[in-house]
């Protein structure tokens, strides 16, 4: 059976309709995953402070030690404020600077045993779910399970 459009966007059978509540379901998704957990737990789990920069330097350099322009340019800082960020978790004993083999002028920032550590907490705290979670049945977390899977089919770095 098929819905005729009535001309207004707000019915369902519209194709706006389908748009705003894809839409809307989309902006739910992307806040619930930029906004929980919350950077102020992630910041007191590890005892960095205000400022996100370091925890997303830290998950970034789990791929492997990276030059301060490449950190900067991945955490979407600015030079200087990447060395302000390298240096506080130099302090911590989370990083350390060493020369590139490539290029003995210019310095890789790599992860300490201890940064690596505080990089594995952050991830457990990440892929840790909201509380909400706990309120959805098997069957319905089977659901969104298949729909994730489907939603997800062919992006890159996705398996599934």
């Amino acid at each position: 059976m098929t819905t005729r459009s009535t001309g207004r966007d707000d019915q369902p059978g519209s194709d706006l309709a389908g748009q705003d509540q894809a839409a809307r379901i989309w902006a739910a998704m992307r806040d619930l995953t930029e906004t929980y957990p919350s950077k102020e737990v992630l910041r007191a789990a590890l005892n960095l402070g205000r400022g996100s920069g370091r925890v997303k330097a830290l998950q970034w350099l789990t791929e492997g030690p990276m030059s301060l322009s490449a950190l900067a340019e991945a955490v979407r800082v600015d030079a200087p404020y990447a060395t302000l960020i390298v240096d506080s978790l130099e302090e911590r004993g989370l990083v350390e600077r060493r020369p590139d083999p490539a290029d003995r002028r210019r310095k890789l920032v790599a992860l300490t045993p201890e940064g690596k550590e505080a990089a594995q907490r952050v991830l457990r705290i990440k892929r840790d779910p909201p509380p909400g979670f706990a309120n959805l049945s098997p069957a319905e977390l089977d659901t969104l399970e298949g729909i994730m899977r489907r939603l997800t089919a062919g992006l890159p770095g996705t398996t599934g």
